[in-house]
């Protein structure tokens, strides 16, 4: 009797396990469908600038498609007159994405429920918003339309909660910026272009989601858009959209390598008759593009094989639609949360150059060259800062009024110019940023010796100012 209530009790304890297991597979691998940006007209005339007709698509409709079923569609935003671009949560059950309710709306930002397609609005502004991201505890950043004395006009970066509120700032260059992803050890990978003064080309810039160390992750060739969001594969690759002809309608499928992103360029679309206008990795190893064959007028969805550098096959398409972006509406791993060093309580930032000599890989200090730089100037969108003298290592040390855009350059004693300016900066309240040289190559790492600069206090920016009373600490 024993021995026939210990088999049944372990037939029971095994069909138990197996079909927790079974319940978790299913759990892990999502609800298996796509969702699809799609847009029944071709989008001409598109302004990789201003967004227009690029992250602010007229007429457009977010679709969840199952891939087994390609005829079965459901719209989720059939209430909007144009979305487009959404974001899936971490958990695989909500979305945000940018909406217009009615034709000539203000683009916001909203998040729907996936299981009961219920949705609200997250951010209501007076300006255009686009490219809504999640991030770790419940925030998210998006794009924002922006005009203002400090950034003139631009698109800048904000963060909130998803409920909408705590809203910060965490960009402050006149930069048009939009499309951002974020990476696996959370950052903010967001696509930037230099407004003013003048247009430059776009790069990828990478920060923390504080707005704390903006660097420059890649730089387009002369001439080249970058027009999609870069997503991030499982083996450190960045992959993203880019036309090498100025055509904003489509270009070629490009990767990078996360950890040299300068020198890794490879275009994976080399000898394919045709244009890209997204990517995204999937989990399983899969990629899918968004494609438009020469001569076919509206782009589908796509297998992509990335070993062989071929499309294999099409996943979906609608001959009444180009479809422009795909997510998958699964589960996916949350980026690590980083620890901010943002204090609202303190008005500055400090920063560092270790020689403002070392351009490249080498420094002119200490040989007899003409173009020895003794000074810096510190200019705003409006002004000049103030020009500062150098230690005699090139070194210099500055505490700079915090979020506000500002760029650098070197000058001789006669003040003649040397390099730059360089791109716009700008400090978070309490950020401490370094940096090797004056425009040196981003691989170098600094020398290991104590910059004679950090000697003495730093130099205050804009210099008219003596004194800068930081946050007060009230006694007993």
């Amino acid at each position: 009797m024993n021995l026939k209530r210990i088999i049944i009790l372990s037939i029971i304890l095994v069909f138990g396990f197996a079909c927790i297991f079974v319940v978790s597979c299913k759990q892990n691998q999502g609800n298996g469908k796509l969702i699809v940006t799609q847009v029944a007209v071709n989008i001409d005339n598109q302004n990789s600038i201003t967004g227009e007709n690029w992250r602010y698509v007229p007429g457009a409709q977010i679709v969840e498609i199952d891939p087994d079923k390609p005829s079965s569609i459901r719209v989720l935003t059939s209430d909007f007159y144009s979305a487009c671009f959404p974001e899936i949560s971490y958990d695989g059950l909500n979305m945000l994405f940018t909406a217009q309710k009615e034709e000539g709306d203000r683009w916001q930002i909203w998040e729907m429920n996936l299981k009961n397609r219920k949705y609200k609005k997250i951010i209501s502004s007076e300006y255009n918003c686009a490219d809504p991201v999640y991030l770790p505890k419940g925030y998210m950043a998006f794009t924002r339309h922006t005009v203002n004395d400090t950034v003139k006009e631009a698109d800048c970066l904000f963060t909130c909660n998803i409920s909408g509120s705590t809203l910060h700032q965490i960009t402050f260059g006149p930069l048009a910026t939009f499309a951002t992803a974020v990476l696996k050890d959370g950052r903010l990978l967001t696509v930037s272009r230099q407004l003013f003064p003048g247009t430059k080309n776009p790069m990828l810039m990478v920060m923390r989601p504080d707005g704390t160390k903006a660097d420059m992750f890649y730089m387009t060739a002369e001439g080249n858009i970058l027009i999609s969001r870069p997503r991030e594969t499982a083996d450190g690759k960045i992959l993203f959209i880019e036309s090498d002809n100025s055509d904003v309608n489509g270009g070629n499928l490009v990767s990078i390598s996360y950890n040299r992103p300068l020198h890794t360029r490879q275009v994976l679309s080399e000898g394919i008759n045709g244009t890209f206008n997204s990517v995204l990795p999937l989990q399983s190893g899969i990629m899918l593009v968004s494609y438009c064959e020469s001569g076919s007028g509206h782009y589908a969805i796509y297998e992509f094989d990335n070993e062989a550098k071929a499309l294999v096959k099409i996943v979906y398409e609608n001959s009444e639609f180009s479809v422009l972006d795909v997510i998958a509406a699964e589960k996916y791993e949350r980026p690590k949360k980083l620890p901010s060093e943002v204090d609202l309580m303190v008005k500055t930032g400090l920063l560092l150059c270790q020689d403002i000599n070392m351009t490249g890989y080498e420094s002119t200090i200490d040989n007899n060259s003409k173009l020895k730089a003794s000074r810096i100037e510190v200019l705003g969108t409006d002004t000049s800062y103030g020009i500062v003298p150098v230690a005699k290592d090139g070194s210099f040390y500055l505490k700079i009024l915090a979020d506000k855009p500002f760029r650098i350059r070197t000058l001789d004693k006669k003040g003649n110019v040397i390099n730059g300016p360089c791109s716009w900066l700008w400090l978070r309240p309490n950020e401490r940023r370094g940096c090797v040289g004056c425009h040196e190559d981003p691989e170098l790492v600094p020398q290991n010796s104590i910059p004679l600069a950090v000697k003495k206090d730093p130099e205050i920016i804009p210099t008219h100012i003596d004194e800068i009373v930081e946050k007060e600490v009230e006694l007993e």
